[in-house]
């Protein structure tokens, strides 16, 4: 499921779940009942329109088309037979990323990316599993589903609220012309609850917002405080602000005009920055001057400069053919490192090292170790009962290869190591027992320190789920 990033613009008036503080808008020009019907009215060859409808895997189906009558928005639709539908409207350009955000398993999204299934809530989509090729689903303690019912059962006159047509959406905004939204968003969830027909679905039933403790007042983080959880500067995450770089989450709230994000969600962006790439990278790095590389590439680096200087300086015969103005051990030397990086440099590409072709061989390497250490546990005539293997032994040769990319492509060993633990599970090898063998390995086998493999480790394995 990709993380949920899309604003939407207005409530359909037909909805089962509206999204707080939206204006509703009458969708009755929609068949929000029919998928086909829906995709239908936006598909017209040559045409500035469009739509699509799929069914989805978790259950019902999923739709979207272009307005017919404002061509800058659009209608999605997502129905479950269980859980009712969402009738949404949304900028034109967005609709079809939304379309792809609702095949996966959530229902709805509120408060900044926290999303329904239909059972429980969970926080917004970050920490990614390699391996398992999704996003860690993490649950939110103690949350409660507020509905319609909830909320009108404070209050809310209907006779006060209002409903919109599409043409009263600004095309600039995306929004309803504020002036025109003179009533508290109560009485517009009253009114749209006076248009409901009989058999519609329960108030009750009707999913409005999620109440967790980490979503109260001292559960969130402003954004100098949700910067230091990340580990970067305040102007830094400002840029990325500004920018829409970094992955930065969606806010849960605005207080007093600022944007606010719940500790936890916080949390879980930073443990995916320390995840990413770069985060890995940082894990296995030296420095030699004022460059910073990998181990191995300062390794080869420092090879190669004592190769030429040997070459170039040691050697009598052919000190003797430099010039006089650049006969001194400094000169020398800085063509040395020159040459030396220029090895180094291969490296990071595929000239010196097929680094693609090493990673697949060592993934085939270490899958045949686990696929060997089974059959010997399934061929063994000494039964233990209750026994469960915990790992698997690597061969010194295969561990050391592993271990001989980690110091030289850290980012390309992660993957590798999270290929080689998904198609394990897939093989039947549990994930546990993946992990510990290939932790074995690196600390019998490998050449760094134990502190190194463990930061290292900790942002390549499995992310804990809560």
């Amino acid at each position: 499921m990709e993380r949920y990033r899309y604003q939407a613009v207005a409530n359909g008036l037909r909805t089962d779940h509206p999204i707080p503080d939206l204006p509703f808008v009458d969708d009755a020009h929609i068949p929000v009942d029919n998928p086909q019907g829906i995709q239908a009215v936006g598909r017209h060859p040559g045409g500035e329109t469009w739509g699509r409808q799929d069914r989805v895997r978790e259950g019902g189906w999923v739709a979207f088309t272009t307005d017919p009558r404002r061509h800058d928005l659009s209608w999605c639709v997502r129905w479950h037979p269980d859980h009712g539908r969402s009738v949404i409207l949304y900028r034109d350009d967005d609709a079809s990323f939304v379309h792809m955000t609702y095949w996966g398993p959530a229902l709805l999204y509120r408060a900044g990316g926290y999303w329904w299934d239909g059972d429980g809530w969970y926080r917004p989509a970050q920490v990614w599993d390699a391996a398992g090729e999704t996003y860690v689903r993490r649950s939110v303690p103690g949350a409660t589903t507020v509905s319609a019912a909830d909320l009108l059962a404070g209050g809310g006159d209907a006779a006060r609220g209002q409903v919109f047509a599409v043409a009263d959406v600004d095309a600039d905004t995306g929004r309803v012309d504020p002036a025109r939204l003179v009533a508290p968003w109560l009485n517009e969830l009253a009114c749209w609850a006076g248009y409901r027909s009989e058999g519609a679905r329960p108030l009750a039933a009707c999913v409005v917002r999620v109440a967790a403790p980490e979503l109260t007042g001292d559960e969130l983080v402003s954004q100098a405080e949700l910067a230091a959880i990340g580990g970067i500067a305040a102007s830094t995450l400002r840029a990325y602000l500004a920018r829409g770089e970094g992955d930065v989450p969606l806010p849960q709230a605005s207080v007093g005009g600022r944007s606010v994000w719940s500790r936890p969600v916080a949390e879980d962006w930073a443990e995916q920055r320390r995840r990413s790439d770069d985060g890995v990278r940082e894990t296995i790095q030296a420095t030699r001057g004022d460059a910073t590389q990998p181990p191995g590439i300062i390794d080869v680096w420092n090879r190669y400069v004592r190769i030429f200087m040997t070459g170039l300086w040691e050697n009598p015969n052919r000190r003797r053919r430099w010039a006089l103005r650049w006969r001194s051990e400094a000169a020398v030397r800085d063509i040395a490192e020159d040459l030396g990086w220029s090895v180094a440099a291969d490296l990071t590409g595929e000239r010196l090292v097929p680094m693609a072709d090493l990673s697949i061989t060592i993934r085939c390497a270490i899958l045949d170790e686990f696929t060997t250490g089974r059959e010997l546990d399934e061929s063994s005539t000494v039964v233990v009962e209750g026994y469960k293997p915990t790992f698997y032994g690597i061969n010194r040769p295969i561990a050391g290869m592993l271990d001989w990319l980690i110091r030289h492509r850290p980012t390309l060993a992660a993957s590798t190591i999270a290929s080689v633990i998904g198609e394990a599970e897939r093989r039947g090898i549990p994930r546990p027992v993946s992990e510990e063998s290939i932790r074995t390995a690196l600390s019998l086998d490998g050449t760094l320190d134990a502190d190194s493999y463990q930061a290292f480790l900790e942002r390549v394995l499995t992310p804990v789920d809560s």
